[in-house]
Formats: C-alpha cells, structure tokens, sequence
C-alpha cells in the first residue's frame, strides 16, 4: 500500500470512528425518539428547551412553549388550572421518547372525570358523546382551532354551541332562564323580576299572546325583550277612543276588565255624580257592555221599574221619585206626616206610629191610591152582628173608638137597654162583654147578651127568687138589692105573705131563716113554705 494510499485510509477510518462515537454517546443520552410534535426538539443541543441540566423535565420548561396552557392556568381556567391537575408533572401525563407515533396525548373519556375542567356535566349534557361538543365548529380560539383532535378552545357559553333563538336580544346568560334538562319550558324565568310583573288576569295569559313570533334575518323569532308596556294601549283596544286618557289603570285593574276600580274613578267629573247607594252599583247595570254610553238619567225611571204601578202617574208623567225617595235607599222615604195630612185621611193617634207597609203593602206590592179610609178598609169588624146598625152605621168605629188605643172605649150606654148604674159604671167593658165560646176561644158579645144578672153574677139563693121570663127563668134581684151593694136594701119584709109585726121584727133574720143543703149546695133558706107557729116554735 502506497503512502497516499494509506493516509487516505487513515483519515477515512477517523471519520467513521468519530462518527460511531458519537452516535453511540448520544445513544446513551437521549430513550428515544420524540413524537411527531416534538420531532424539531431532537437532537443533543435542543435537550435543555425541556430538560433541566442533571433533572427531569420541568413543567415550568413545558409551560414556557405551550403558552396557551400557561394562559389558561392564569386566567384559572380548564382543566390544567384545576389544583388537582396542576400540581402533577407534566410528563406524568404527556410522556415523551417514545417514538414518533406515540400518542402524547391520551386519555380514557369513559373514565374522564369532567368535573375537574371546571364544568360539570348535568342534566342532557351527561349523556353526550365528547365529540358532540368537542368539534373545531365549536372552537372559539382561532389558536386552537388548528389542531386536529384537540379537546382545548371549548366556551363555557351556550351560544358557543348553541344557536341562541333570541338572537341576541336578551344577552348570554341562558342558565338564568333555562336549565340543562331541556330549553322548555324555562323553568327558571320568573316574569316578577322583569320590568313587568304580571299580576290578576295577565297571569293566565299564554306567552304568545304578548310576545308574538315573526321571522327575522330569515330565522323563526319570538320577541321577549323590548315589548312595549308603558301603557295598556300597545296591548289593549282604547274602547273609550281617548276619551279618558291612556292611564287606563285609573279606572280598571288587572283582575277584569269589566271590574271597575271605584276609587280611582271619579264619576263626579261626569254629569251624573255617583250619590247614595248609586256609589256602589256596578257599572254595567246602567252602561251595559258599552261603557262609553250615555244613559238617561234626568228621572229615577230611566233607569229604576216604577214601583208604584202609576199611582202617581199624573197625565202620562210620572211624578218626581225625590219627592219620597233620597239615593240612600228606596226605603228610607222622605215623605213626612205632614205631607200624609194633606191627603184624604190624616194620621192620628195609634196611625202616627203604624210603618207605611202595614197598610200600603200587600202580597208583595205597594198601593197608595183607593185604599179608602174607613176602619172597615183596613180592620176586620170584629163585633161580626153583635152590633146593630144602630150603634155601628155604616161599620163606622168611631161611634165607640178612637184612633188612640183600641181599648179605650168612648160609648154611652145609657143608650141602650141596660143603663150602667152604682158599681156597674165602674166595671170595664170586657168584664161583661168578652165571653169565651164552645171553642173555649175569647169572644165580644153585645147584642146576644142576655141582661139578667145571673148572665154575670151567680146566684146565691140557688133558684129561690126565680120567675118565668121570656129568656128564661131569672131571678129579679132588683127586688131587694141595688147596683151599689149587695145588702138587700130594696127588700121589704112587710110586703111577703109574712109582715113582721111584734116581737119578730125585733128578731135578727137568721132566727127565721135558716142554713139548709140541698142537692150538695149550702144556701139561706129564704122563702119558707110553712108560716104556722109550730113551724118555729115548740109547744
């Protein structure tokens, strides 16, 4: 071998020496080939773009090439920012040397505990595969969006995924509405914390009522925000044209429509003032459903039925209502005693104090006209025949009664038959003339009165003074006694069959006359039947 030949030799066996050594040294530095991702770090000068000289990988070195990582944590959000993530080694995760297919990133999303990004999973979002959400559609990080296959970039926001109905127009806060269960209903809503609370009648109206549906930027839209509600006219039909402005609350509330608010409005405005119980009739009953009418109102019977069946009618007019009546009540009449007396049959006596009803109202209806004005009009002829025409002409009561009691009695009975003498004219009248019936019921007798004295009076003597009369047989007490008192004043003993003549009329009459007991009755025996001595005196 020439010496050219051999220094070739020698320079060529330098270079594969030194070529072998160093594969062989960083051989033993570097596990393994990098993956696909890390490929560009490869190679013994680019070892402390990861590694710490003497230590293992650092996550401050991961951190300082994956900023949107970094960014993340600081912001304390996603997964990596999770303190139970954060505080592991990157490499306990991302292992590296593996080759260059080695899949870095690897996870099992059965097993995944999405909690630990920060956001749960609830309601029809646990039922969801990854990828239904983890799409690049759904990226919102042009940084992100790059990357094939990555789980990074998702919004927390609804409308990240979700193609909001409401375009916009009540902002992005769809959990303070809805929940993740279903979008219908939005079972969080509560219209009482809108600018509108619903109240009365408006809490039964369905939502499409108000918020109406229309297509806008060629999409269906319901449209919830920006509804007018200032007034009730947006919503409602003005039935009153104006007329009473646009505050239509002044008058009506949320309950009904047709239930007018008394208080607020003031009828007084009108020319008709709301007086007396008119304040408290309901609206309809005079305006009907139209209450922007105008009824007639200048009398009572525009409005009010004609209780009094004409009696006041006057050529075809009804006389004024106000002339008796006040608003205050039907009832309660103005119509004094005063005016009564200027009628056809004034009030006296026991009349002052009778209620109008008593004798104008009957079966439910009131009369005043041809009522007539004698007592037999109104009162029942309680005598029946026991009076004569002669003391009650024409069934005039007033021959004995007067208007201001019924008991007291003004009647002279000197006119009849029986003239009231001694302690008669001191009896009242119903001692005499009031006699119960075969019925037992208390009855005023008068003319069937029969005018003997043992009609009232018992008779002690049991029969002894009776005589025939055409009524019967009666005695004739007026023979011995007076109506001043029960002595036997009027008798006369000279006048019987035995006159009294020496020393019997000395003697007192129980010398004579005797107790007996006949029949169970004990009387004086005063007509004797024997008048011979022997008969009371002993041989």
């Amino acid at each position: 071998m020439t010496t050219e030949k051999k220094g070739s030799f020698r320079y060529i066996s330098a270079v594969f020496l030194i070529t072998f050594m160093a594969a062989s040294a960083f051989a033993q530095i570097s596990p393994g080939p990098l993956t696909t991702a890390h490929a560009n770090l490869e190679g013994l000068s680019n070892c402390t773009k990861c590694h710490v000289l003497g230590k293992q990988v650092e996550n401050f070195k991961c951190l300082a090439c994956h900023t949107e990582i970094q960014d993340l944590i600081n912001q304390n959000r996603g997964y990596h920012a999770n303190p139970q993530v954060r505080s592991q080694n990157c490499a306990s995760c991302h292992s590296e040397h593996h080759g260059r297919q080695f899949e870095i990133i690897h996870f099992d999303t059965k097993s995944f505990d999405h909690t630990l990004t920060g956001y749960p999973l609830k309601g029809k979002h646990a039922t969801l595969q990854c990828r239904a959400c983890h799409q690049t559609k759904f990226i919102s990080s042009s940084e992100f969006e790059k990357r094939n296959g990555t789980y990074l970039g998702l919004s927390t926001s609804c409308s990240s995924c979700h193609e909001g109905p409401h375009q916009g127009t009540l902002g992005e806060d769809c959990a303070s509405c809805h929940n993740e269960n279903s979008f219908k209903p939005a079972t969080k809503f509560k219209h009482d914390k809108t600018e509108f609370t619903l109240t009365g009648a408006h809490k039964k109206v369905e939502c499409a009522k108000c918020h109406v549906s229309e297509v806008r930027n060629g999409k269906p839209f319901t449209q919830f925000a920006g509804v007018k509600f200032e007034n009730c006219v947006p919503c409602h039909r003005d039935l009153h044209n104006g007329k009473f402005g646009e505050i239509c609350e002044k008058c009506h509330t949320t309950v009904s429509f047709t239930l007018i608010e008394a208080k607020t409005f003031n009828h007084n405005l009108t020319d008709y003032p709301l007086i007396g119980m008119h304040a408290d009739v309901s609206c309809r009953n005079c305006h009907g459903d139209n209450l922007n009418s105008r009824p007639k109102h200048a009398l009572c019977t525009d409005c009010h039925k004609d209780a009094h069946h004409g009696d006041f009618t006057v050529n075809n007019v009804v006389e004024n209502c106000a002339d008796c009546h006040t608003v205050y009540g039907f009832k309660l009449t103005t119509f004094t005693i005063a005016m009564h007396d200027k009628g056809k049959f004034r009030l006296t006596g026991s009349h002052l104090a009778v209620p109008c009803e008593s004798c104008h109202l009957s079966s439910n209806s009131w009369h005043f006209k041809n009522l007539g004005t004698q007592c037999i009009d109104c009162h029942k002829n309680v005598h029946g025949t026991e009076l004569t025409e002669e003391f009650l002409p024409n069934d005039n009561c007033t021959s004995c009664h007067t208007t201001a009691t019924w008991d007291k009695v003004a009647f002279d009975h000197n006119k009849t038959s029986f003239k009231l003498l001694g302690k008669h004219a001191d009896v009242s009248c119903r001692s005499c003339h009031y006699r119960k019936n075969s019925a037992g019921v208390e009855v005023s007798v008068f003319r069937s009165l029969n005018p003997h004295c043992e009609t009232c009076h018992r008779d002690i003597h049991f029969g002894q003074f009776a005589v025939q009369t055409k009524g019967g047989k009666f005695s004739e007490c007026q023979n011995c006694h007076t109506f001043n008192n029960w002595s036997p004043t009027n008798f006369d003993h000279q006048k019987t069959k035995f006159p009294l003549t020496g020393a019997h009329a000395k003697l007192a009459c129980i010398e004579c006359h005797k107790e007996v007991t006949v029949n169970e009755n004990t009387f004086i025996q005063y007509k004797l039947k024997d008048f011979r001595c022997a008969a009371c005196h002993s041989s």
